[in-house]
């Protein structure tokens, strides 16, 4: 039998020791990469081409949405499976419009961690259980013509969402250029038509903004 190649892609070191002590006695599933950021799992799926990527939300430099979206885009047949502490429909949404797989939450049972994995394998789609009404019941909803207005994150470019990120992290102009390999002067321009779109009007309101679209974690 040919084993399920995943990669890892979690932040915190301790739950993705965790999560890996797990998968290695799984027979079947082979975890071939770990990756702490968004810019290091599209890094690791173009080297190691898995099957199967576990992704968190908030990761540092590009969030899991964002992160999704790149893999989904030059690696079709990779599936990703995203992980989450959060339950509302929102980023449930978001993440399957991302092209993602699944979503399981965080305080999901081990097997249900495997299960999702073989489903992803399989081209199926798996949410956690105590999530699978409230999404059905969103789709009814929208379904009837009821849905919220266009999610303003959709209106951004991906630099502008890069840039986002970097900004709600707490990153300098100048650090954001260096990481983006941008001069200032365009970061600013991308920081203003971010203020713009999103009416915003601070940097403080920005990393509200990202908190609340789960693009960063509160420590």
């Amino acid at each position: 039998m040919k084993n399920i190649k995943v990669i890892l892609a979690e932040d915190h070191t301790i739950v993705r020791k965790g999560l890996r002590s797990l998968l290695d006695i799984e027979e079947g599933i082979k975890v071939v990469g770990e990756a702490e950021n968004g810019k290091q799992v599209i890094k690791k799926v173009a080297q190691l081409k898995p099957d199967v990527v576990v992704m968190d939300i908030a990761m540092p430099l590009l969030n899991g949405l964002e992160a999704t979206r790149r893999i989904k885009k030059d690696f079709p047949r990779v599936r990703v499976l995203v992980l989450s502490v959060h339950e509302d429909e929102e980023y449930i949404f978001q993440t399957l419009k991302a092209g993602a797989s699944g979503y399981l939450l965080k305080n999901a049972a081990p097997t249900d961690l495997v299960s999702a994995i073989k489903a992803a394998y399989r081209n199926e789609a798996f949410l956690s259980p105590s999530i699978s009404k409230k999404v059905v019941k969103e789709y009814i909803r929208q379904a009837a013509g009821t849905s919220r207005e266009e999610n303003s994150y959709e209106k951004l470019t991906n630099r502008e969402r890069e840039v986002l990120q970097l900004l709600a992290e707490g990153r300098t102009v100048k650090e954001i250029a260096h990481l983006l390999y941008l001069s200032t002067k365009t970061v600013q321009a991308h920081r203003a038509h971010l203020r713009e779109k999103l009416n915003i009007n601070s940097n403080a309101e920005l990393i509200k903004y990202a908190i609340r679209k789960g693009l960063i974690k509160i420590e």
